[in-house]
């Protein structure tokens, strides 16, 4: 990485966002100037390594040549038509995407958001059209703690309060349920229920791994009440949990699977929602929609995302480090580390409260040169670049050790 000229330090910089900036979100005190692969550097030139990986937004690290080039290449011939024209782009991303899924048709959206929107929307109509629900009678089962985005209908079923208080009233039309609770699944499903829509892996409640069967069992309870199966794999997708797709740990088919974050390549903002044929084809057009959705740009960069995906190296590194995580995880656990769970190259972090809260964690190991995330208390979160080698990823862990076991 070549050093630029520095005109302002990081703590000016934070500075000055301070009066500019809504404040809606709480960064860790440091300012990225410039990266590559797992590696970030921030304006004085310091490098950490990046464990966080953007919520799984740079599965495959920090300007991956692959797709750097994908967008060179793009960004020289058309970048945006608006889906009033078709594009050359499009067909071959929506091919390659289905195909990498198993599924059918895709609706490009950009960001998660809008893909769980564009899902509660799909699943709705679907329940009117064909499963016959009366009009505006829909439901859909959600899970307790999930985290699916931000917006006013997503917060409606969120049971975090921090995400909901202040910005009621609130969408109706959703159930909760515990997560990875079958019994309670079931009850809530009826002849209302459009869909059933939850994350295969809870990403925000601390990288939750429901116990081994409930996936298989969502489905079976989806397919006899005649209901959607709807998959959030937007963190877990694109090869994170050393599979293609979390759910596919179970062999388990949704009918609809919703994707983002990687699939733009820490690039763009990409997202789409991939499901069986029967279930898009109830959109028509003028009734859903959006500018940006499946522009050129995003169209080649979540190709050339998917031909990565496709020889399997990265499902497969995912696996095989993971293995690496766990292992040095479990030697952790006594030692500052009350619990964890942790999917291939994805952990949640459970740091004994009398050592620091997880943002104190996350702070101390960035003065280490680690960045990391907290979440709920004292948990954090790891979620390496897949591109992250296993020496790197053991000078984390040892790095993770050191800070647990030295005086605050």
């Amino acid at each position: 990485m070549t050093a630029p000229a520095r005109t302002r330090s990081s703590a000016d910089l934070i500075r000055a966002e301070a009066p500019v900036l809504a404040h809606n979100y709480h960064p860790l005190p440091v300012v990225v100037a410039r990266a590559e692969g797992t590696w970030v550097e921030d304006v004085e030139g310091r490098r950490y390594l990046d464990m966080l990986a953007g919520y799984s937004a740079l599965n495959f690290g920090h300007r991956h040549p692959v797709l750097i080039e994908a967008a060179h290449r793009q960004l020289d011939q058309l970048t945006l038509t608006s889906r009033a024209f078709h594009h050359d782009r499009l067909a071959q991303f929506a091919e390659s995407l289905a195909e990498l899924t198993g599924l059918d048709m895709v609706l490009p959206m950009n960001t998660g958001a809008e893909a769980v929107e564009s899902a509660i929307k799909v699943a709705r109509k679907w329940a009117y059209e064909v499963k016959g629900v009366a009009p505006d009678q829909a439901t859909i089962v959600v899970a307790a703690d999930n985290f699916h985005g931000r917006t006013t209908t997503i917060v409606s079923f969120s049971t975090d309060d921090t995400a909901r208080t202040g910005f009621g009233p609130f969408t109706p039309g959703f159930r909760i349920v515990p997560y990875n609770d079958l019994a309670a699944l079931e009850a809530a499903v009826d002849e209302t229920t459009a869909a059933v829509l939850i994350e295969p892996i809870q990403g925000e409640a601390g990288v939750v791994i429901p116990d081994d069967g409930y996936l298989a069992g969502v489905r079976e309870v989806t397919r006899r009440a005649g209901c959607l199966f709807i998959a959030d794999e937007i963190q877990s997708g694109l090869g994170r949990t050393g599979r293609t797709l979390a759910v596919e740990h179970e062999s388990v088919v949704p009918d609809m699977v919703l994707l983002g974050k990687a699939l733009g390549g820490g690039i763009v903002p990409v997202s789409a929602v991939v499901a069986r044929r029967d279930v898009l084809a109830v959109l028509r057009p003028g009734e859903h929609g959006s500018t940006f959705g499946g522009n050129p740009l995003a169209a080649a960069v979540g190709s050339a995302v998917v031909g990565l995906l496709e020889t399997g190296e990265f499902q497969r590194r995912a696996a095989e480090l993971g293995v690496v995580l766990r292992d040095g995880l479990t030697s952790l656990v006594g030692k500052g580390v009350v619990d964890f769970r942790a999917r291939g190259l994805w952990a949640g972090v459970d740091i004994d409260p009398a050592i620091g809260t997880g943002r104190e964690i996350s702070e101390r190991l960035m003065r280490e040169g680690i960045l990391v995330k907290d979440t709920h208390g004292s948990t954090i979160r790891l979620a390496p670049p897949l591109t992250i080698t296993g020496e790197e990823l053991r000078s984390a862990l040892g790095t993770l050790e050191k800070v647990l076991t030295q005086e605050a």
